[in-house]
């Protein structure tokens, strides 16, 4: 975009670009997301910013009106495979706050300088700014939705003392952490005057309750009929009937382990056209119960990456809906989401137990796995009662307990082990294709194993499964064939679920 093209989406508060990029007005010293509500500054008085850090790093403080640093994430660190992209994942996941800059440029296998100018020259901002604006936003939901102390706050959130935490949130809300806790208790700020963040009876049993916002129109209904269908029983359930389910999980992250719950009931988007359907902004409704408050981003970002909440809609539809194939599966499911995983090493695993078998079958395969191996929680919670079990504990199991023939169990063992010792590599900044072939080389590994881990571990939006018994069926049901979808990049992790959509069914894979 051109900066008078951008400036054209501010003027018509387009919340298609919120997360895509930010202004910055010089005369309040403020900086705001496009859709913001205030009056639109004059074009001479704006500056444009990639990131909310290059912002913030050219002195600017975030608006109370629209909250900038609440706005979903740009669908591009999903589309890029490059060192930026896949660092934008890392840092998304916790990596910085966690491993350090040393510890994030290991992992893309640069070094930090490199790192660093590549981030500047591209994002106007270097890593440690980047999660700095991550940690202040982890530190103000926190504020707002739990009774801890200032100080606790300040560690949970990853700063590394009180002193730089105080400094952060005054540099960037202009307000102090205490402030910010009186302005939630008297009912708060969210875009366009919608708290993003809700205070209930859940902070006090130590729990996080916020919103997860969203672009575009969200089809939460296939989300929700997709996760069921491959829940499996005691890491996953479903609660209530369509329309008003609530999908429950266990997680296990850095630092603990953690319960995540969220509503299919979507939120209205800023301008109030409707249950998430509108142009502009939505969100689901989650609950966070954590046995580390450390991990609340890790424990956030993996959920949005479950839900695909960073997807750009709107880019979908640009590419796909004037395809004559494509167009009317667009226009008759808008908004339609290429769910991801919560659990990168879990999903390889459910990849490999789903091979030439039902979702059904598949999913009562892995709930065996769970209860012969998976970690028990401390006291079971509704339906859930383990923590998918992983990696190295299953690579020298005997599995005898699932049915399905040895050749299918040593795939399985070939996979965790990989797992396990790192010989393939399932992060949120892996190279995708290093892992593909990485994978292929697995023994009881083809492509559409690969395929499926890479779309959903690795939260392709580009994957095709062309043999693929439901692709298959989907492509006739269209009148089209499988040469057609390089028409479809880099989308086609969506063409392929709107395939699966127009069939009423899911593959006949895990």
């Amino acid at each position: 975009m051109t900066e008078e093209s951008k400036y054209e989406a501010v003027r018509s508060r387009d919340a298609r670009f919120d997360g895509v990029f930010f202004l910055g007005v010089r005369t309040t010293g403020i900086y705001c997301r496009p859709s913001c509500p205030a009056v639109t500054p004059k074009r001479e008085n704006v500056r444009f910013y990639p990131t909310a850090a290059a912002a913030q790093g050219a002195g600017f403080r975030a608006c109370r009106r629209c909250r900038p640093d609440a706005v979903p994430g740009s669908a591009e660190w999903n589309v890029r495979a490059d060192l930026v992209g896949r660092a934008m994942r890392m840092i998304g996941d916790g990596v910085v706050d966690r491993e350090g800059v040393a510890g994030l440029a290991r992992r893309l296998g640069y070094s930090s300088r490199q790192v660093q100018r590549q981030l500047t020259a591209e994002l106007g901002a270097g890593p440690v700014a980047l999660a700095r604006v991550q940690r202040a936003h982890t530190a103000r939901v926190l504020l707002q939705t739990t009774p801890l102390p200032v100080t606790e706050v300040a560690f949970a959130s990853g700063f590394a003392s009180v002193r730089q935490f105080n400094d952060t949130v005054r540099e960037i809300y202009a307000r102090t952490p205490s402030a910010l806790r009186d302005a939630a208790a008297r009912g708060g700020h969210g875009p366009a005057g919608r708290p993003e963040i809700r205070c209930s009876a859940q902070a006090e049993a130590g729990g996080v309750t916020l919103r997860l916002a969203y672009r575009g129109p969200y089809a939460a209904a296939h989300v929700f009929d997709f996760l069921e269908r491959r829940a499996i029983p005691g890491i996953e359930e479903i609660r209530g009937e369509p329309g008003a389910r609530t999908y429950r999980r266990t997680l296990s992250l850095p630092y603990g382990i953690g319960i995540t719950e969220v509503d299919e009931d979507t939120g209205p988007d800023p301008e109030g056209r409707g249950q998430g359907q509108g142009q502009g902004q939505g969100w689901l409704d989650c609950r966070l119960h954590l046995a580390d408050l450390r991990d609340l981003t890790t424990a956030v970002q993996r959920v949005r990456r479950l839900f695909d909440l960073d997807a750009d809609p709107y880019a979908v539809a640009e590419t796909l809906g004037e395809d004559p194939a494509m167009g009317p599966l667009l226009a008759r499911t808008p908004g339609l989401r290429s769910p991801g995983a919560a659990d990168p090493h879990e999903l390889a695993v459910r990849a490999v137990l789903g091979q030439q078998i039902t979702v059904g079958a598949a999913r009562t395969l892995a709930g065996t796995l769970v209860a012969a191996y998976g970690k028990p929680l401390a006291a079971p919670d509704g339906g859930l009662t383990h923590v998918f079990p992983d990696a190295g504990s299953l690579a020298d199991a005997p599995l005898k307990e699932l049915g399905m023939p040895e050749s299918r169990r040593t795939a399985l063992r070939t996979v965790t082990t990989a797992l396990a010792d790192g010989a393939v590599a399932l992060g949120p900044g892996a190279d995708r294709d290093e892992t593909e072939r990485a994978l292929l080389a697995l023994t009881g590994i083809g492509p559409w194993t690969a395929g499926y881990i890479r779309m959903r571990a690795l939260g392709d939006p580009d994957v095709f499964l062309p043999g693929d018994a439901g692709v298959r069926h989907g492509l006739e049901l269209t009148g089209t064939t499988a040469a057609r979808a390089q028409h479809w990049r880099p989308w086609r992790s969506y063409a392929l679920h709107h395939l699966w959509h127009a069939l009423s069914l899911t593959p006949e894979k895990g």
